[in-house]
């Protein structure tokens, strides 16, 4: 990622974290609708403590973006979980779409079409680390994940 792309990641956050709530709303409500298949994902998940994990998770990368090699192993760890809960490669995808789509609908005119790029891609690479170490799930590791 370019020093200008961290820079407007830094920036927009900035006028996401007020709308966080909402903006997490946005995100699953158009994750649902785009892809109904990740509904059953979350069927016995508290709504409002998975917006915060996202929102939480959001910060987290953000707040260590110029040093996102230090934050591979977490991010490897949340993708070898997901891949626990049934997340396949077809729902990053769906998950990436539904994420760009809600941040333009709170950033409004924020959301540049260098905004989209740098969204674009920090999520290609935090996607692409938790995708990767999801394909190394095995029945120890998960449990041994969970427990932590």
């Amino acid at each position: 990622m370019t020093p200008e792309q961290k820079d407007i990641l830094r920036d927009t956050w900035q006028s996401v974290v007020p709308i966080a709530d909402h903006a997490a709303k946005l995100f699953y409500g158009r994750l649902f609708e785009i892809d109904p298949a990740t509904r059953p994902l979350f069927a016995r998940a508290a709504m409002p403590e998975q917006r915060r994990k996202l929102m939480q998770s959001l910060a987290l990368v953000i707040d260590g973006i110029d040093e996102l090699e230090r934050l591979i192993p977490a991010i490897e760890a949340l993708g070898r979980r997901h891949a626990g809960y049934g997340l396949n490669d077809a729902h990053y995808f769906s998950v990436g779409s539904a994420l760009l789509w809600a941040l333009e609908q709170g950033l409004g005119d924020a959301w540049t079409p260098e905004a989209a790029d740098a969204w674009s891609s920090v999520y290609a690479l935090v996607a692409g680390a938790m995708m990767k170490a999801s394909k190394t799930v095995g029945p120890f590791q998960e449990r041994t994940e969970r427990a932590a």
